[in-house]
């Protein structure tokens, strides 16, 4: 088996096997915390066992070489392009926003000349020589935009005059679907750079809140979960679009700062593709618009190409044009990047060096020395095979999450870090991430985050050790800390479990019943019933509960008393379609009914084309709907 080489900043190992061999990195000490999460080897055998051929680096040789680029916002024509075809004349479309789900084109300028400037961030060119060979393509980089500027001089609360700001600009890079593990596994290089020589600090007890790119995100970007939002979920009644959201780009901007968001498949946008998106763009510089326009060329270009350059060094290339046209502005910018590894990460470690080459870029031309620098993720894996092993049901709900201060900062504020170390150590969640945003705008001071009062907190604050999931509002379904007992498939009580929660999953669907089919049981492939230990019994007494809205009732974690409760969480898989479910439940002892959350229930392998009769209007049934047309169809075409 042909595998990804290791590169170390101490020796620069080359052998494939070396990386594989390796083992876990030492973990931090988690003496005396109440939640610990499980220590994971980033190479443990079964999850090497999907791993195959090392991702190759992508090829975009045989596309035509660029004729067109950009630098600080002026249009150039490359003098390698002159010098092969000869004179070149191009015209310029700008592309603008028509909506949150259609880009249009502005009025062209023609010709466009060599040394003008850009009349948009996005645009299509086609050029011609006076041979005429021909060239077009779609391009991105960031145009002067007088109306971000004046906003900038005028902002109220600009900074550095705001005192109670902690002057340091923000950047959000990330990846879907990459783990903690994963990142070690695939991205050894960049974090060789980000840790060893940069100085940056990772979470190592980062878990996230919920199922999905938007529990992710959401929480990080308003401080909220999805269903204390208010509603923009399409198909449902009152539904409006997410402008309305607290987005914390909005506190930025309000102080001052230059906002920017990124994130390149348009057509699974996480706040699009089940939502209504944004009516107003969010951001002063949003990438969304290009990718609405690009998408449809991709079948023109090489694989993961966009004429001769990488896809995903086009998506690098416009944050690092967005420093240099702010280079002395404050920033918030957020990027995040799914291409490469939404499906099956593998093919991230092919970005490795780029993402190495994009970091070192930014730092010497002096845009980290003012920058705190965010690597992060959604998630880890959830829907491959890989995710269907007991180290990746663990690996998805512990994602990547790093943290990277300036020199100056750990010498002017060497408390803050402090506390960030002790924290990359203890229980966070995307909820502290927010608080910890809100505090560089109005910093607070350090000494030790109440997690008695407070579900998220600024991690420039100490988090205590006794902070538990419930102190955090991480259900029991997500929390990584928590033990769990195997119990025998064929008991009476998990199969009761099993079927209990099938019902659930036919009720959510019973509303579509003429396009879903009501699902029955396959098979039951693991159960588990959570056994409390002595650090959850002692805070079994600071009462948390967590009250699930959309589609179900709620319960109480933990329970009222010891006997009062138990909570089952049971794998199993259903038909038709074979639908493999995971499910955390609540069963009351004394009555024995038992009870589970929509955000418990998640699907955990490839729903594909099953649920495209509700794919539109209904878009939150997909984990759910078997739709009888796919039914159809598999009976009269078994083959």
């Amino acid at each position: 088996m042909h595998v990804p080489k290791h590169h170390t900043s101490t020796n620069h190992r080359d052998s494939s096997s070396d990386m594989w061999n390796d083992r876990a990195e030492s973990e931090p000490d988690f003496s005396d915390q109440k939640c610990v999460h499980p220590q994971l080897n980033p190479y443990d055998p079964s999850i090497m066992n999907f791993y195959g051929t090392q991702a190759a680096a992508v090829n975009c040789r045989s596309a035509m070489e660029d004729w067109v680029y950009v630098t600080n916002g002026t249009f150039r024509i490359s003098r390698r392009a002159r010098r092969l075809h000869g004179n070149i004349t191009c015209e310029y479309a700008p592309i603008v926003r028509g909506s949150d789900f259609s880009a249009r084109h502005a009025p062209h300028v023609k010709p466009m000349l060599d040394g003008s400037p850009l009349h948009s961030d996005f645009f299509k060119v086609a050029c011609v020589s006076d041979g005429g060979k021909k060239y077009m393509n779609i391009h991105s980089a960031v145009a002067w935009n007088p109306a971000v500027w004046a906003r900038l001089v005028s902002a109220p609360n600009r900074q550095p005059n705001n005192r109670s700001a902690l002057n340091l600009s923000v950047f959000m890079f990330g990846f879907d679907s990459l783990s903690r593990m994963a990142w070690m596994r695939l991205l050894p290089r960049t974090r060789d750079y980000y840790i060893n020589v940069l100085g940056g600090i990772e979470l190592s007890g980062y878990n996230i809140v919920g199922d999905g790119t938007p529990a992710a995100l959401l929480p990080i970007l308003t401080g909220k979960m999805e269903e204390e939002l208010p509603e923009a979920r399409r198909g449902f009644t009152g539904a409006s679009t997410v402008d309305n959201h607290p987005w914390v780009w909005r506190n930025f901007s309000h102080h001052g700062y230059v906002t920017a968001h990124a994130e390149d498949m348009a057509h699974v946008g996480t706040f699009q593709y089940r939502m209504l998106g944004f009516k107003d763009q969010p951001t002063d510089h949003n990438m969304r618009t290009f990718y609405l326009a690009a998408e449809s060329m991709y079948k023109h270009n090489p694989p993961l190409c966009l004429g001769s350059k990488p896809r995903h060094i086009n998506f690098m290339n416009w944050f690092r044009d967005l420093f240099d046209m702010y280079r002395d502005v404050p920033k918030f910018f957020f990027g995040f990047h799914a291409e490469m590894s939404h499906d099956f990460n593998n093919e991230v470690q092919a970005l490795d060096d780029d993402l190495v080459d994009f970091l070192k870029g930014l730092q010497e031309k002096g845009h980290l020395n003012s920058t705190l620098l965010i690597l992060m993720a959604d998630h880890g894996a959830r829907f491959n095979y890989l995710r269907a092993t007991a180290q990746g049901k663990l690996e998805e709900r512990m994602p990547y999450f790093s943290f990277r201060f300036p020199t100056w900062f750990r010498k002017v504020h060497p408390e803050i870090v402090r506390n960030m170390e002790i924290n990359s150590k203890r229980l966070t969640t995307p909820f502290d991430i927010h608080e910890t945003f809100l505090d560089i705008l109005n910093y607070t001071g350090t000494g030790m985050a109440d997690i008695k009062k407070h579900r998220g907190v600024s991690l420039f604050k100490e988090v205590p050790k006794e902070r538990t999931c419930s102190h955090a509002g991480v259900s029991p379904h997500w929390c990584a800390c928590l033990e769990w007992q195997t119990v025998n498939r064929s008991d009476a009580v998990v199969v009761q479990a099993v079927q209990s929660a099938i019902r659930a999953i036919n009720g959510y669907t019973s509303i579509a019943r003429e396009n879903c089919a009501k699902l029955t049981l396959l098979e039951i492939k693991h159960s588990a019933r959570y056994v409390p230990n002595v650090k959850d019994v002692s805070i079994a007494q600071k009462l948390s509960t967590y009250r699930h809205s959309h589609l179900s009732d709620s319960f109480t974690y933990p329970p009222t008393s010891a006997s009062a409760v138990e909570l089952f969480q049971v794998s199993f898989k259903t038909q038709p379609g074979q639908g493999h479910f995971e499910v955390t439940c609540s069963r009351d002892v004394t009555s024995g009914v038992f009870r589970m959350s929509a955000k418990d229930i998640n699907r955990i392998n490839k729903y594909g084309d099953q649920p495209r009769c509700v794919r539109d209007k209904l878009p939150h049934l997909r984990p759910y709907c078997y739709c009888h047309t796919v039914l159809r169809f598999v009976l009269l075409c078994p083959h």
